[in-house]
């Protein structure tokens, strides 16, 4: 028997962002999802489209790491979930640590920004966070897939 690679869990799907939205309980995390909805689709030039059962992305780019691995992911994302709001952008640079300082109450992963609401942070420094993070997974990270005709760049503002 041949094992098969399994298929990848986040996929871009049909659902409709904005319904997957109005079935959040919470009314704070349906409100504060949709301005990041508007803020996401402004940053990075994408609409919203969902990836797997509850994450809402903006854009994609194409990874490849040096194992051979590789696939696509959303650019910009986030997830309203019960706990949190978890904002998925990856970033590591200068630009992006001096908008963490300013950003006010969360907890960071890796990939995760951990947010109880909006209100808790400065949304100016949001918005250079995820401005910075878009443009560098877009020059830094994506490595566009010869066989797709992927060419996807940062928008330059």
């Amino acid at each position: 028997m041949v094992k098969r690679a399994a298929a990848p869990v986040m996929q871009p799907t049909d659902v409709d962002p904005r319904e997957f939205i109005a079935s959040v309980e919470n009314a704070r995390r349906r409100e504060d999802a949709s301005v990041l909805v508007e803020l996401l689709e402004e940053i990075s030039g994408h609409p919203a489209q969902m990836w797997g059962p509850s994450i809402i992305g903006f854009g994609s780019y194409h990874y490849r790491y040096a194992s051979g691995h590789e696939g696509d992911a959303p650019a910009l994302g986030f997830s309203p979930r019960k706990a949190h709001l978890v904002i998925y952008a990856i970033n590591d640079t200068e630009e992006s640590a001096a908008a963490l300082a300013d950003l006010g109450k969360y907890k960071r992963s890796t990939a995760c920004l951990y947010v109880n609401k909006l209100a808790d942070i400065d949304p100016d420094a949001l918005r250079r966070y995820l401005v910075e993070s878009y443009r560098h997974v877009m020059d830094a990270m994506h490595r566009p897939d010869p066989d797709s005709g992927t060419t996807e760049r940062a928008r330059r503002d």
